[in-house]
């Protein structure tokens, strides 16, 4: 009777594994201008995460430089109305502080944000990732404040002087948007920003 229970368990958790790990595969959605995009639910949450991928020709360092320029977020983002930098120690961290106008009807928001930057030192590939840091500065009671966030910043350099970029991320914008209304237009980031980021190196 031991034994069945115990197998029982056993098949349930491979079950569930197995229903974890296919949830988390990347689903492609579209490609435009070069630019690959792919979401996946985000587990626990009706909001889903999104990858973007392109290759262009640039100097791996030049293309960290720009991505660590945090102030210059709003040149590849419409939707931010304010930035700024808390803590920046280069090629290590970043903290920063930022508000979104978000469209009538709803509430802007406001995220604060904490970067940690690493470097494969075999291969040179570069990783910077953010998660939320919801006490970095005073919460604003017009703003609805970002929490459940992550975003993933992948550079690699390829042959013939080619980088690979790959930006992955995840918001609940909270408050009264419906996952329905930001699922659709959660494909619009990696393409815009990617695309922003390509156009400075051309």
């Amino acid at each position: 009777m031991k034994n069945s229970v115990i197998s029982i368990i056993y098949l349930l958790l491979l079950l569930y594994l197995s229903v974890s790990l296919k949830a988390q595969e990347w689903e492609f959605a579209k490609e435009k201008d070069g630019i690959s995009v792919y979401t996946r639910p985000e587990p626990g949450t009706n909001f889903k995460a999104f990858k973007g991928e392109t290759e262009f020709a640039a100097d791996i360092d030049d293309v960290c430089t720009l991505i660590e320029d945090v102030e210059s977020f709003d040149e590849w983002d419409e939707d931010v109305s304010e930035i700024r930098v808390v803590s920046y120690e280069k090629g290590r961290s970043i903290r920063y502080y930022v508000v979104y106008d978000t469209p009538w009807p709803f509430t802007d928001r406001d995220l604060c944000v904490n970067v940690t930057i690493t470097m494969d030192e075999k291969t040179g590939a570069r990783t910077m990732l953010a998660r939320s840091e919801p006490d970095l500065v005073p919460s604003d009671p017009d703003l609805v404040r970002i929490v459940n966030y992550w975003q993933k910043w992948i550079i690699q350099l390829k042959g013939n002087g080619l980088v690979h970029l790959t930006l992955e991320g995840y918001a609940d914008p909270a408050g009264d948007i419906p996952a329905w209304l930001a699922n659709m237009a959660i494909t619009d980031t990696p393409l815009n920003t990617l695309g922003a980021i390509r156009e400075q190196f051309k």
